[in-house]
């Protein structure tokens, strides 16, 4: 792991930076947009207008990134996402905020597609698994990270949204000065919806239902402390407790997946989550209880993503698994887009605990329909499946087809030791 640190600091650094900032912002808005009057309703627009912007720029960034080049694409959003930035604080308006957040979701994608290019190239065989690990860790880490700065100023005024802006700025800094070489990029045409639904029913329908469960936790959660009386010092408290349970759980389920069937881990996981969510709902009076239920709940969706990449790896052909990973970013993205508005209808009508009924709802439909593919059709041999690798549901298509390439370099080796 040493080895790695040395190689891809400045790479990690730079996107520590870059996720902090993005932590920042997207806890902020949901308490600024409550203090600015938003609706509900309107609040929900705005948080799914993120995913809009990030899934549009998941499918045109290989196409910039042809016409100019790495670098200057990295640049050009780079600086998008710090003029936004400041722009939220200046125009507190739903209907600019909604055209805002469309606009720094396309660029933070096109930066993690850059971003991930470079950080793929810097790795070998030897050590993607662990490069890929790392980065995972380093997003999480920056996503808490943002918490603690939440409480350096007042989310009334222009100080943290600056503060935001800038850690975005310097962030490209360690990136710029260090990248070597441009690599070589080149996605996979993604396989079709019918054929992945056909080949992993599970992966496909769980990829959606994981898409939209972390669009609401990470775009309504904050709003919803707002709504709860929760203090700033305590909504930050809740987001980062929610995305610690994903470091603490990442990889010793991980590592259980490997060892058990993945189906039924996944069934596992997503009844956890009910329970999880069910304790919110009925303990939020308790800042313990609620913590406690949130650190349960983020441990189990967070880990979930990757489980579930996993298992879909484990029902398709090697060739076929980089096409498949961008059919598996667009059903994400597009349970990320519906997400938020569908917590924030339920919110509407049901109050507050309207966010842990829709996580507790979709969570419980995901653990029936594992039941059901375990019940339709057999384990898979273990000869067939892959190693769990760590992934996070705002990758790009660039990350998603890494972490496949190590699944199968992973297989491969065990496959030839086997037969020595």
């Amino acid at each position: 792991m040493g080895g790695v640190l040395v190689n891809t600091w400045p790479l990690l650094t730079g996107i520590l930076l870059l996720m902090v900032g993005n932590g920042i912002q997207g806890t902020l808005l949901g308490i600024r947009g409550a203090q600015e009057g938003f609706s509900t309703i309107e609040i929900s627009v705005v948080m799914s207008a993120y995913f809009v912007g990030f899934l549009g720029g998941s499918r045109l960034a290989p196409h910039l990134i042809k016409l100019v080049g790495h670098v200057r694409v990295f640049a050009a959003l780079g600086s998008l996402i710090s003029a936004t930035l400041i722009l939220y604080a200046q125009f507190p308006v739903a209907e600019i905020w909604i055209g805002l957040r469309v606009i720094i979701g396309f660029c933070f994608s096109g930066v993690y597609v850059v971003a991930e290019s470079w950080l793929n190239d810097t790795a070998s065989n030897e050590t993607r698994g662990k490069t890929l690990s790392l980065y995972v860790l380093v997003q999480l880490i920056g996503i808490v990270t943002a918490q603690v700065l939440l409480n350096v100023g007042e989310t009334e005024g222009f100080l943290l949204f600056v503060l935001a802006s800038v850690l975005v700025s310097v962030s490209f800094t360690p990136i710029l000065l260090t990248v070597g070489r441009v690599p070589a990029y080149e996605t996979a045409k993604p396989m079709t919806t019918w054929k992945l639904v056909r080949l992993a029913p599970l992966g496909a329908f769980g990829t959606v239902c994981l898409g939209a469960v972390f669009a609401a936790q990470w775009g309504m959660i904050a709003f919803y402390g707002v709504e709860i009386g929760l203090s700033v010092g305590e909504i930050s408290i809740l987001v980062g407790v929610l995305y610690a349970g994903g470091i603490a759980f990442q990889f010793p389920l991980g590592w259980l997946s490997d060892r058990v069937d993945r189906r039924l881990l996944i069934m596992l996981m997503a009844g956890f989550g009910v329970l999880a969510s069910l304790a919110a709902a009925l303990g939020y009076m308790n800042l313990y209880v609620l913590l406690g239920a949130a650190f349960v709940c983020g441990g189990m969706t967070n880990p979930l993503y990757s489980i579930l990449i996993a298992h879909t790896n484990d029902f398709i052909e090697h060739t076929d698994m980089a096409s498949a990973a961008g059919r598996l970013v667009f059903l994400n993205g597009a349970g990320a887009i519906g997400g938020p508005l569908l917590v924030g209808w339920l919110m509407e009508y049901l109050g507050p605990n309207g966010f842990w009924a829709y996580i507790g709802t979709v969570m419980a439909i995901l653990t029936a329909f594992s039941i059901f593919r375990m019940m339709v059709k057999p384990l898979p041999s273990s000869h067939d499946t892959l190693a769990f690798t760590p992934i996070a549901p705002n990758l790009s298509p660039v990350a998603h087809e890494v972490a496949s390439e190590y699944a199968i370099e992973q297989s491969d080796s065990d496959a030839g030791q086997l037969r020595e």
